[in-house]
């Protein structure tokens, strides 16, 4: 609490870029001088990438509806969490960000709401938005902005999976195509996850999501058309059935749902993400003692291989805002899947391990994903995210 109040409230503040200190200076900032600007813009609205500082700008927009693991608390409670991702923004990609908490009473009002102010900014990153509805928000926002929009929870969580799963499964000697997945949770990081893993070589037929009410199979009259698309014909309904002979657990669900019984009938060296926070769907201490043939990795700080969307989030817009890309889609999304795993194969540098206080990290078991503090995940997420927009035609510059 002490953090989030001293030495002053709050996590961000606003800083001058240019000099306001003589008359002349003040001329220039407002009126009279901020006319030029403005005629600028209004002949051609692209100046004001030129002008003003909309080019390295992004929108950090929450209802509150779904904040990390604590549920819907309002918009004004996820206002300590949007300050957190504007504070990551700046720290890791020297993006500038405002926090927007928006109060609606209605899906479409929010839509308006922030498609009415997306032209302030360069890119809009969604947080914290309960599914199904936030599907129904990017989607239609996606549509009706020429900026990039980017639901983090949802695809920034997938990309990081994604890196680290097709590692940990090269170290396993398995290949993604071959492998029968058990995702335990249904919401928006659950389905994200499970369709860039499809982009990525998965079979949808050998996935098995589960939801609340067991495996999500073709029989139910309970689904969304989301939840749909993983309705899988099959007898199976428990966890148990699902997970026998399973090669990979993702779990972004809720604290302790994957039992040592269970983990015992997964496939021979099998891949266990237990993403959920602050406690995963099984402890790593857990896990090991019954399997020791497994890679695992949790949302946790405090273990190996960390599934933390700051590898990927604050690299994807800065990409994207260096070649002022209009969205975000699947080729740059994969080329930061790629550029984040081939990371994990490089020679770590002294700096990373005195941050991540180790004295070494290897490739291997315990390092499937680079370190967020890595520096170069700027240079390398970036670059090949504004490569892929670029070659997918859907760079301005």
């Amino acid at each position: 609490m002490e953090y989030h109040q001293y030495p002053k409230p709050g996590k961000i503040e606003v800083a001058l870029t240019t000099s306001a200190e003589t008359v002349d200076d003040l001329s220039l900032a407002y009126s009279p001088g901020v006319a030029e600007p403005v005629r600028e813009i209004a002949l051609d609205p692209d100046n004001a990438y030129k002008y003003t500082a909309k080019g390295n700008t992004v929108a950090v927009i929450s209802n509150g509806t779904a904040i990390l693991g604590l549920g819907n608390l309002g918009p004004l409670a996820s206002k300590p969490v949007m300050e957190g991702k504007a504070l990551l923004f700046k720290r890791f990609a020297n993006i500038d960000s405002f926090d927007i908490e928006v109060t609606h009473n209605t899906t479409d009002e929010f839509i308006n709401t922030v498609a009415s102010i997306a032209d302030s900014f360069g890119g809009i990153n969604l947080e914290d938005i309960k599914a199904p509805e936030c599907f129904e928000i990017e989607k239609e926002l996606i549509s009706r902005c020429n900026i990039p929009v980017f639901h983090d929870d949802q695809h920034g969580t997938a990309i990081v999976t994604s890196a680290g799963m097709l590692n940990a499964l090269e170290i396993q000697g398995k290949a993604l195509h071959d492998c029968t997945i058990v995702c335990l949770g249904a919401g928006a990081a659950a389905i994200a996850c499970m369709e860039l893993l499809i982009k990525c070589g998965a079979q949808r037929e050998r996935i098995y999501m589960l939801d609340r009410q067991g495996v999500i199979h073709t029989r139910r009259d309970d689904l969304n058309e989301y939840k749909m698309r993983f309705a899988n014909n099959t007898d199976k309904r428990t966890l148990e059935e699902a997970i026998t002979g399973a090669d990979i657990f993702v779990g972004v669900s809720g604290a302790n749902l994957l039992t040592a019984e269970a983990l015992k009938l997964m496939a021979p060296n099998p891949v266990v993400f237990a993403c959920s926070n602050p406690d995963p769907e099984i402890q790593p201490e857990l896990a090991m003692s019954v399997r020791d043939d497994l890679i695992m990795a949790t949302g946790r700080s405090d273990y190996p291989n960390q599934v933390n969307n700051v590898l990927c989030f604050p690299f994807i817009f800065r990409g994207a805002l260096d070649v002022r890309a209009t969205v975000i889609n699947d080729e740059m999304k994969i080329a930061a899947v790629e550029a984040i795993r081939q990371l994990a194969k490089e020679p770590v540098p002294e700096s990373v391990l005195k941050a991540a206080n180790v004295s070494e990290l290897h490739f291997g078991a315990d390092y499937i994903i680079p370190k967020p503090m890595d520096p170069r995940l700027l240079e390398k997420v970036s670059k090949a995210v504004a490569d892929a927009a670029i070659k997918s035609g859907v760079s301005r510059i």
